[in-house]
């Protein structure tokens, strides 16, 4: 399917790319609607082998050979879709910042699974509260994917795991973990629980349990609980934990950002794991 080009800004073949850098715009814009915005040709191969059907693609003029394949169905469940090209400039004009890797896709949404769908398939989860900036979020599922957490779960308050930030900064692993969202919280924990997971705690508090002194019941199967930068874990959410644990650290510094921590959590709730292969 060739490209077509595209040289005015405001063509309503594009809408779905526009304002891009507007968190408020593309927050009312594209979960209503069922769709988002990937970047970068390794992040939409990734989103089409996952099983998210594309809308559109968007590209540099000079990048149009790169995604012949997709454009053409090709891994995307057979299914064409157009290819919009223009220069870097007019890019600019309808996205709001430069497109330095040249590829965008705007991509159907799937449906959610429940969290005791995700529950059921998993050993150890993270479970995050009102963690709203997406590029800890991002970090977040990519520590995941990488460091053997099987599923994440969010609170209602959290920010959208497919926005754009949070799918660049994952490198795509956002649609490698699965996830869910709680419907009341925490309340919802008590489903956490209840599927047989010890609900740990992340907080600097002085009388939490260092990480590497859990209990080999408490490691069976984690989830661990972490909350936003700054204010951390809301009184109700640590009242709702089995135990409340930390990151021993030096030099007086009592935290971590939300990103680092969870890795060096998973990576210490895992270190028993068999080698991964």
């Amino acid at each position: 399917m060739p490209a077509e080009v595209i040289t005015d800004p405001e063509d309503p073949r594009i809408a779905d790319y526009r304002a891009l850098t507007d968190v408020e715009l593309r927050t009312r814009w594209e979960p209503p609607n069922g769709l988002f915005i990937a970047e970068g040709e390794l992040v939409l191969r990734r989103a089409v082998r996952a099983g998210y059907r594309p809308r559109s693609f968007l590209v540099d003029a000079k990048r149009v050979d790169q995604l012949g394949d997709l454009a053409a169905g090709n891994g995307a469940g057979g299914t064409p879709a157009p290819v919009y090209a223009a220069s870097p400039a007019v890019l600019e004009r309808v996205t709001g910042f430069h497109v330095h890797r040249g590829v965008l896709g705007s991509f159907h949404r799937r449906a959610l699974p429940t969290v005791p769908e995700v529950l059921r398939e998993a050993r150890r989860v993270v479970v995050l509260e009102d963690v709203n900036n997406h590029t800890n979020l991002g970090a977040i599922f990519r520590g995941a994917a990488a460091l053997g957490v099987d599923a994440v779960l969010l609170s209602p308050t959290c920010a959208d795991p497919l926005y754009r930030r949070s799918v660049r900064v994952s490198m795509g692993e956002v649609f490698a973990v699965p996830y869910a969202r709680f419907d009341s919280w925490p309340a919802g924990l008590d489903r956490v629980r209840e599927a047989g997971f010890a609900v740990l705690a992340m907080t600097p508090a002085p009388d939490a349990v260092p990480i590497q002194r859990l209990t080999p019941a408490q490691r069976e199967r984690a989830a661990l609980l972490l909350g936003a930068e700054g204010p951390g874990l809301t009184a109700g959410a640590q009242s709702a934990s089995d135990v409340r644990v930390v990151v021993p650290m030096r030099r007086g510094v009592d935290s971590l950002n939300v990103a680092a921590a969870a890795a060096v959590a998973f990576w210490e709730l895992g270190r028993d794991d068999p080698p991964f292969a």
